[in-house]
């Protein structure tokens, strides 16, 4: 497989990346996790959009949904006439969030450009095996392991400390793994997001192959995160960044 770090700014689009997103591709498939507010623009620069066989959403909070509704005005509009409907996975009302997003009548919805499916254990999309669980957030919100060709990785989402999360990716190829968060900070919120040094922790646990830490939040500096980070973790460890390649 092949990861594409379309965007990996963390709780809003900061000035050298959008929010979540990565391109996962395997034979010519493709899937989308997440699409934050910013990142359908910067997906077009590395894929075809009409090519995207599906897009996942780990959560409905903005930075990680909310470009969906560019997406469908894209898929809706185009002068070739509208696109055929892909799937997309998400969590519990996904397709009425959009709708409001865009404003859109609930009872039209998006239907006709995306067929919506609620997270389930597994899902086959073309050569991908999708399993998703739930994490730790203050919103329904899932981890995603794609797995294609014999490689996996594991996108956590937002999450807080997740014993789930470290399940989910045991023996993984890559571990793409928020750190919000960095342990000097005062006062951190519970169940919200991780720390260098838990996304490190995790990753330790499940044994993955590679940790690469996204979800980086612009006002914290990313020297520090990665110091913090490779105090705890000795492997092969990198920090995303806008259209980063990974061969999984």
């Amino acid at each position: 497989m092949r990861l594409t770090i379309v965007g990996c700014a963390g709780s809003f689009p900061g000035p050298d990346s959008p929010a979540s997103c990565y391109l996962v591709e395997h034979d010519g498939h493709r899937v989308v996790l997440d699409l934050g507010n910013g990142a359908f623009g910067a997906l077009q620069r590395v894929t075809d959009v009409l090519d995207v066989d599906a897009v996942v959403l780990s959560h409905l909070h903005a930075d990680h949904c909310l470009d969906l509704t560019s997406y469908y005005v894209w898929r809706r509009y185009r002068p070739e006439g509208p696109a055929h409907a892909i799937p997309v996975l998400g969590p519990t009302g996904t397709a009425d969030r959009m709708a409001r997003a865009y404003d859109l009548p609930l009872e039209d919805n998006m239907h006709g450009e995306f067929v919506f499916r609620d997270h389930l254990p597994v899902t086959e999309i073309g050569p991908f095996r999708i399993t998703t669980t739930r994490v730790n957030h203050p919103v329904e919100t899932y981890a995603t392991r794609v797995e294609a060709g014999g490689r996996s990785l594991v996108f956590s989402g937002d999450t807080g400390e997740s014993d789930a999360l470290v399940e989910l990716s045991h023996g993984v190829d890559l571990a793409l793994y928020e750190a919000s968060f960095i342990s000097r900070y005062e006062n951190l919120p519970l169940n919200l997001h991780l720390t260098a040094t838990q996304a490190a922790e995790h990753a330790i646990r499940a044994e993955a192959g590679r940790l690469v830490l996204t979800h980086l939040v612009p006002w914290t500096s990313r020297e520090e995160t990665q110091a913090e980070a490779s105090a705890a973790y000795d492997g092969d460890l990198v920090l995303a960044t806008q259209g980063l390649v990974i061969d999984v």
